[in-house]
């Protein structure tokens, strides 16, 4: 199936939201502005507090009351849908409808079937007061800075206000709300609104069918995976936004601002696989405006950890060397050689400056105890999740900024940086080795002291340091151990459940939620890293169940069509699913499952430095047909996939792009295949053989190569099976089992007792 053949895809994403789900609904105007609101009932005890409008941080209006004859619509008894692009209430015979449009701070409440009843609407919120009527727009002052508010009835009737309602005469079709920093502002967008709303609905619904037929598409014969993906992309697009340049939301609501570690987490799944290359380079080149560049400085070389209209703060360690990083999983996916020129500087500072301040004698990147995404402290600023001077995931992350600075120092034919940032990489991978672990734990550790010992609490942050392993078998046993023990069905705990310190609900009357946000609490985003792992090690099919319940969660939980930022742990009494915490739309959360659905499951990993292009297709078995579209360099991919019994096929026709394909399909050898643009290939799996048929853009064949079984890699996949043999997700223990929930004196047998 051709990708433009879908002129309806927004159509078939509609979600109906039952009265009893109360689902959360989310719309960015893709610049600095959002609107949240619940499908029925506005009553989430962390996000109620954002309901309406909000703008480059400033809550302006929480949310709306609409009025038939002065009656009010009770939202709690209409039907509810959600699409990409608005929501619509059905209240009777009366239909409301609520836009939000792209690059305008202006949001359209339009009504329908009222037969000539004067509508009415209130502005909620503390602090919204009218400050002027003048005949056919009201002003409104804002509850949070200084801002005008601006309602008028969308066929410009006059309007009168009664007992607070803003009433417009009969058949006014609804309300344009626009917001600006003054009231000359706020009225020239209504004026705009009311000449070109059409235009405007109708370029928001063009934007995101061109995303998901050119830069996204997927059609599958899973019906609910094709539905999560769309809305995964669509909802991770309308984070990416120009609140302060080009960036992307590290959440919503309340991270509705630039922070450079989650902006570089997310990088890959919000843009990179997404073909939005350009938006990809200006975010980097907005982080490197901002590097630390004063050689005094003990934050020399770093790129900032927030970047919001008001604060630049350099306190974090991991931000900048995952700016390093992504700056070169740009360059793979877009080919773009110039912007390693003109930021080789940025790449040298932020090595060199480490170097200076921050490496010790044994090559590792120390830091402050609360400079890794493990961050939070309590009042007195103490640690409630404490990293030491040296955590794993750190010195991982540092470990890949020296490789990824070595691949630019060796373009720039810097070969003096590059033998140096080299030595430095070695010391660090060999004393890794040593110094994370010992005989009596099949994990790593997570953390060294101050004074070097090693302390071997459980979390996820090892899986992001096996790169610097070369020991398979011990990897594939980490990897067991941290699933069986970290990865619950909804995702990915932040500390097992044997630990003395961990939490099993982030939100609870006992105890502040920051003592959970990392010592227990899901993150929705470690499952990329631990879904990735699994399909390394030769089981796509155990990280399936994970990426399938996620995408299930998307569904069917908390916003419509997202990921959150964070679960409980464990499920609350009576309910056999965790409960959504944190921020209800995550900027990392989504991006990493788009990420390692386009890495891993499809295996689409370019170097387009080395004009290489490794496909590495993992598809689980549930999939048996399979279209989709990938952008890479200047050209893009289509590709289809069909399983039978028989085999599996694949098929990748390259537009515009030639390259060297690299072919990793298990047990069989690795293939290296020539493939010129605008050609074919054809790969035909059975049991024992491995076909590879390159045709021309005639369908002609080019070339045929049958591919040898590898005896290495047959015998590879048997000792991986028989390691993950039965591997299952972890489960709650009963609650009196924990310490922190013993000091509270909880006895319940279970959780869900």
């Amino acid at each position: 199936m051709n990708a433009q053949e879908n002129p309806a895809i927004l159509e078939s994403m509609t979600m109906f939201v039952p009265q009893d789900a109360n689902r959360g609904i989310s719309f960015t105007n893709k610049e600095a502005a959002f609107y949240f609101t619940q499908s029925h009932l506005t009553n989430h005890p962390e996000h109620a507090y954002f309901e309406g409008f909000n703008v480059a941080k400033n809550r302006i209006f929480g949310g709306y009351s609409l009025f038939i004859d002065k009656q009010k619509l009770d939202n709690q008894k209409s039907d509810v849908w959600v699409y990409p692009y608005k929501m619509i209430r059905k209240h009777g015979e009366l239909t409301e409808e609520l836009w939000v449009f792209d690059y305008k701070n202006v949001i359209e409440v339009s009504l329908e079937g009222g037969s000539g009843q004067a509508a009415g609407i209130v502005l909620n919120g503390e602090n919204v007061e009218c400050i002027a009527l003048n005949h056919q727009i009201a002003l409104f002052a804002s509850m949070e800075g200084d801002w005008i508010i601006a309602v008028s009835s969308k066929n410009i009737q006059p309007l009168s206000m009664d007992n607070g309602i803003v009433t417009s005469s009969g058949n006014s079709d609804g309300f344009y709300i626009a917001v600006g920093k003054s009231a000359a502002e706020a009225t020239a967008l209504i004026q705009e609104a009311q000449k070109h709303a059409v235009r405007w609905k109708a370029n928001r619904v063009k934007r995101m069918e061109d995303f998901l037929n050119h830069n996204v598409y997927v059609d599958s014969s899973s019906e609910s995976l094709t539905l999560a993906l769309n809305w995964l992309n669509l909802t991770m697009d309308q984070l990416v936004t120009r609140q302060q340049g080009e960036g992307i939301y590290a959440g919503l609501p309340w991270f509705n601002e630039y922070w450079g570690r989650d902006q570089f987490i997310a990088l890959p799944g919000a843009a990179l696989v997404s073909g939005q290359f350009e938006t990809a380079k200006h975010i980097l080149l907005s982080f490197a405006e901002f590097q630390d560049t004063e050689e005094s400085s003990r934050t020399f070389g770093r790129v900032p950890n927030i970047l919001a209209p008001q604060n630049i703060d350099y306190h974090t360690t991991d931000g900048t060397p995952r700016f390093i990083i992504q700056l070169q999983d740009y360059v793979k996916y877009s080919g773009d050689t110039a912007i390693i020129t003109q930021l080789y500087p940025a790449v040298q500072n932020s090595i060199e400056g480490s170097i200076r301040n921050w490496v010790d004698d044994k090559g590792y990147l120390t830091h402050k105890d609360n400079e890794t995404w493990m961050d939070a402290r309590d009042a007195d600023l103490n640690s409630y999740s404490p990293r030491d001077t040296r955590a794993n995931d750190i010195q991982a992350l540092w470990y890949n900024q020296l490789r990824a600075g070595v691949y630019f120092a060796e373009v720039m034919k810097d070969q003096e940086n590059a033998a140096k940032w080299d030595a430095i990489a070695e010391k660090l991978k060999g004393n890794f080795e040593l110094d994370f672990r010992d005989q009596t734990h099949p994990y790593l550790a997570d953390r060294l002291t101050a004074e070097g010992e090693a302390e071997f609490s459980l979390r996820p942050n090892q899986l992001f340091a096996l790169d610097i392993l070369e020991d398979s078998e011990f990897k594939s046993k980490v990897i067991r151990t941290a699933w069986e023990e970290l990865a619950y069905p909804w995702g990915v705990a932040s500390l097992d459940r044997q630990h003395p310190l961990f939490h099993p609900f982030h939100l609870t009357e006992l105890y502040h939620k920051d003592e959970a946000y990392h010592n227990g609490a899901v993150w929705t985003w470690l499952n990329g890293i631990a879904m990735q792992r699994m399909i390394e090690a030769g089981q796509p099919e155990t990280a399936y169940k994970l990426f399938r319940n996620m995408n299930w969660q998307a569904l069917n939980l908390g916003v419509v069509g997202g990921l959150s930022e964070n679960l409980d742990a464990y499920p609350q009494e009576g309910e056999d699913w965790a409960k959504l915490t944190g921020a209800y739309l995550q900027a990392w959360s989504n991006a990493e499952q788009l990420r390692v659905w386009y890495q891993y499951f499809l295996g689409i990993r370019p170097d387009m430095i080395r004009r290489t292009l490794r496909l590495a297709p993992r598809i689980p078995e549930e999939i048996k047909e399979l279209h989709y579209q990938v952008k890479v360099g200047d050209g893009s991919i289509n590709a289809a996939y069909s399983a039978e019994a028989s085999g599996q096929s694949y098929q990748y026709s390259f537009n515009g792009i030639g390259l060297t394909v690299i072919i990793d399909i298990l047990p069989f050898e690795i293939a290296r295949i020539e493939v010129e643009s605008n050609t074919m290939l054809e790969i035909n799996r059975t049991e024992h053989t491995l076909k590879i048929t390159q045709r021309d853009a005639e369908g002609k064949i080019i070339t045929s190569t049958v591919i040898p079984q590898s005896e290495e890699r047959t015998r590879w996949q048997a000792q991986s099976d028989q390691i993950f043999k039965d591997v299952k997700f972890a489960e709650p223990l009963p609650l009196n089992t924990h310490p922190v929930m013993r000091r509270y004196n909880v006895s319940a047998e279970s959780p869900s007792d």
